[in-house]
């Protein structure tokens, strides 16, 4: 591997793993009791969809790349659609829980099935990485994917830390923080995929 192909999955990482980042920045504001072992595997979730989505999409170009295309005009709305309904259920939950103690608070926490949407919705747009590494081989291709998730999980987890500390210190509000910044992610991708 030389320096400009470890420079470049990186650059490509830090970009993909931009939703990821924020994503994580809103489940930290939402649970600022998680361990430190959830943290990880909440970052672990979010780096295993932006490696998967690469070498998926780089299978497509290698096999079905047909289907792909056209599924790719969908990508925006699929993504706009899961955080808008994960945020929105955010907000309507911190809404709900304005006002109620730490044990119910706690009861808060991120469900496994909202974690897989968020991994999916923030990572989808990485199927399309698989057309810009399609020139590499398998091996190649692989490498970069991994190099993908390692900056993903780093990022993430680091986001997790911040919002965590924020959320320990706004409280009730965080849930509210948390899912308005989920729309706004939705909201965003949708705009960037349809322009």
């Amino acid at each position: 591997m030389s320096l400009i192909f470890a420079v470049n999955s990186v650059a490509l990482g830090v970009g993909l793993a931009m939703d990821a980042f924020s994503v994580s920045l809103a489940n930290g504001l939402r649970e600022p009791y998680m361990s430190r072992k959830r943290m990880c595997a909440v970052a672990g979730v979010y780096a295993f969809f932006q490696y998967a989505m690469p070498i998926a999409g780089w299978m497509c170009v290698h096999t079905i790349a047909g289907i792909f295309s056209s599924f790719r005009p969908f990508i925006p709305w699929i993504a706009l659609f899961l955080l808008l309904y994960i945020g929105g259920k955010m907000i309507f939950e911190g809404l709900r829980a304005n006002g109620k103690n730490d044990e119910e608070a706690k009861s808060l926490e991120l469900s496994h099935g909202t974690l897989l949407m968020q991994g999916i919705a923030t990572s989808i747009d990485a199927l399309s990485v698989g057309f810009t590494i399609a020139e590499y081989g398998f091996f190649k291709a692989n490498a970069a994917s991994l190099i993908i998730a390692a900056v993903t999980f780093i990022l993430c987890f680091i986001a997790l830390t911040i919002g965590k500390t924020a959320g320990t210190r706004l409280s009730d509000k965080a849930s509210v923080l948390g899912g308005t910044i989920l729309v706004v992610i939705g909201i965003e991708i949708f705009v960037k995929g349809v322009l």
